[in-house]
Formats: structure tokens, sequence, C-alpha cells
């Protein structure tokens, strides 16, 4: 029986968040090697987006596999998952 919180994305997900912790690694040897701050500032946002785009696709991915069953509970999740967005 598979987990029921494992979707479809979930492994795409990982090979986005692992590359973005590369980059992240990437940052913090910048840093060390005292590069250009305008250098480590496109990298750190370059890492931002992609933690930013895995949370959206996570996000949607969920509301569409996990709610709309029309409850209550629905609702309100729906809500605080859309601050997040």
């Amino acid at each position: 029986m598979t987990n029921p919180h494992q979707h479809a994305t979930h492994p795409d997900l990982i090979k986005r968040l692992k590359r973005a912790d590369g980059h992240l690694r990437h940052v913090i040897e910048m840093l060390e090697a005292e590069k250009p701050c305008a250098d480590i500032a496109t990298q750190l946002l370059a890492v931002e987006r992609a933690i930013t785009a895995a949370k959206r696709i996570l996000i949607h991915d969920h509301i569409d596999h996990c709610l709309g069953h029309g409850s209550d509970g629905d609702i309100a999740e729906l809500r605080a998952l859309a601050k997040l967005l």
C-alpha cells in the first residue's frame, strides 16, 4: 500500500529542493570566498524562486488531491494554505 501523503509530484519536488539545496551551499561558498555581493544576491534570488516554486507545486497538488470534499475543515484548510502562497 502506498503512503497517502505521497503524491505524484513529490519525487519532482524532492529533486527541485535538492537542487535548491546545492545552490544554497554554493551561496555559502561564495560568501566564504568573499565573492561580489551582487553575484551572491543573484544566486540567493535563484534559491528563493526555486523554493517558492516548490511550495506552490506542493500546495496546488494538495488542493487538487486532498481537498474538495466540501467539508468545513477543507474550507478552513484551503484558507490557511492560501496564506502561504
